[in-house]
């Protein structure tokens, strides 16, 4: 996978996506992820590849100081025109090398964001480096299976999938080294598919 690649698939999908991802099992796992967040308006709020906006449209969005960036222009496209008249801010931006200080956000949100990225390590630092202390990530992503080889289909179908442009074969325990003090998983739970989505709730606390 690679970002050019990635723009045009997202480009080809854009149009279909919600039916898709803003449907069926995916908006359950979504309203059962973000419908209980304690968002409030003293916080400053970052959407990582917000895709079409489906998961703004889970919460009570108005008096939130939200940003929101993706890569692809389409799908950026998609969630301007869904919310274009809040005072959210979207950007097109490379989750991977994000325009942003260090410190500058309470929340972020990353919704099956380090699954597609080219580099999910580099993808995660960067959220991590803009994260406040004591500020919260939010993950909705599929993993591989903790402590466990992928199954032989998944190894079959990995390299098929990626041309799609997305990784079914990540490891999620991987993108945070041990010896990285600063962050604590709070929150590590199946979501959906028996596992292999997850819902993960980070805090960064040095």
């Amino acid at each position: 996978m690679n970002n050019s690649w990635n723009k045009i698939i997202y480009k080809i999908g854009s149009p279909i996506y919600d039916k898709f991802f803003n449907s069926g099992i995916f908006l359950s796992a979504r309203k059962q992820i973000f419908q209980t967040i304690p968002f409030d308006n003293k916080q400053k709020i970052l959407f990582v590849g917000v895709g079409t906006g489906a998961d703004l449209e889970l919460i009570n969005f108005s008096n939130l100081d939200i940003t929101a960036i993706d890569y692809s222009p389409d799908m950026l496209g998609k969630a301007k025109i869904k919310f274009k008249d809040t005072t959210i801010k979207f950007l097109e931006m490379d989750a991977q090398n994000m325009d942003f200080d260090n410190d500058s956000f309470d929340y972020v949100v990353a919704s099956l964001i380090l699954s597609v990225v080219p580099d999910a390590n580099k993808c995660f630092q960067e959220i991590t480096r803009v994260l406040k202390h004591e500020g919260k990530i939010i993950i909705f992503d599929k993993f591989a299976p903790k402590n466990k080889k992928l199954s032989l289909l998944k190894t079959i179908l990995r390299p098929i999938i990626e041309v799609l442009g997305t990784d079914i074969g990540r490891s999620f325990e991987e993108l945070i080294p041990k010896k990285n003090k600063s962050i604590k998983v709070e929150e590590d739970i199946p979501i959906m598919m028996n596992g292999m989505y997850r819902k993960i709730i980070i805090s960064k606390i040095n």
